[in-house]
């Protein structure tokens, strides 16, 4: 038999770049498989900071990397209590929107990056209120959503931006043609797609270059 229950938990996040009056844009960024938050804040250092904050967030699950146990990375999930783990995340999320004092600002800019692309999706549809982008990074669009979310992510983000390496060693040619279908289906011609020359890594030049049109 299996039982559930709930407990509070206590989870950490990082801001390199704190909100102030001169802040143009909020960056919530959900990084990758395997990273932790305070080495994947380094990938935004390029911004500029007074236009710039920059919230990077935490997936709850670590682990030893490798086999010596040295380092440690973490997930947001794994296919066992999917629905269960994301409501976490969003309940995470959400806490942390309201330490910062940031629920509804539109100056939000929501940032996935491969395993995060998928916690920030579905993170922009459950916050259901408009924000100034949504950034997805070398990562899968969630195979759930349907013609019907189409509408609302078109409702809530500003700008949608979808980056894929052309040497990305995850990327296959059918994971390729699922992409696009799902890219159409959600966003239809309202997505600028970026196409650079990188393997599955952070593009922290685009990052600015995104930054300084936003």
């Amino acid at each position: 038999m299996v039982k559930t229950i709930s407990y509070q938990h206590t989870n950490s996040y990082e801001v390199l770049n704190p909100v102030t009056e001169t802040t143009e844009n909020i960056w919530i960024c959900f990084h990758g498989l395997g990273y932790l938050a305070r080495f994947f804040k380094r990938y935004f250092t390029g911004l500029d900071p007074l236009k710039n904050a920059v919230i990077v967030l935490q997936a709850p699950s670590k682990y030893y990397l490798g086999k010596n146990f040295k380092h440690v990375g973490s997930s947001w999930l794994t296919r066992v209590d999917t629905d269960q783990e994301m409501q976490n995340n969003l309940n995470y999320v959400d806490a942390v929107l309201k330490e910062e004092g940031l629920h509804r600002d539109k100056r939000m800019v929501i940032m996935g990056y491969s395993q995060g692309v998928s916690i920030a999706t579905r993170f922009l549809l459950h916050y259901n209120s408009p924000v100034k982008a949504l950034v997805m990074h070398s990562g899968s669009i969630p195979n759930e959503f349907n013609e019907l979310d189409s509408v609302k992510f078109k409702s809530l983000s500003t700008r949608n931006i979808h980056i894929s390496g052309t040497k990305d060693e995850y990327v296959t040619a059918d994971l390729i043609q699922r992409e696009n279908k799902k890219i159409q289906m959600l966003f239809g011609t309202e997505c600028e797609l970026h196409r650079p020359d990188i393997k599955h890594e952070v593009d922290t030049q685009l990052l600015v270059d995104i930054s300084n049109t936003l």
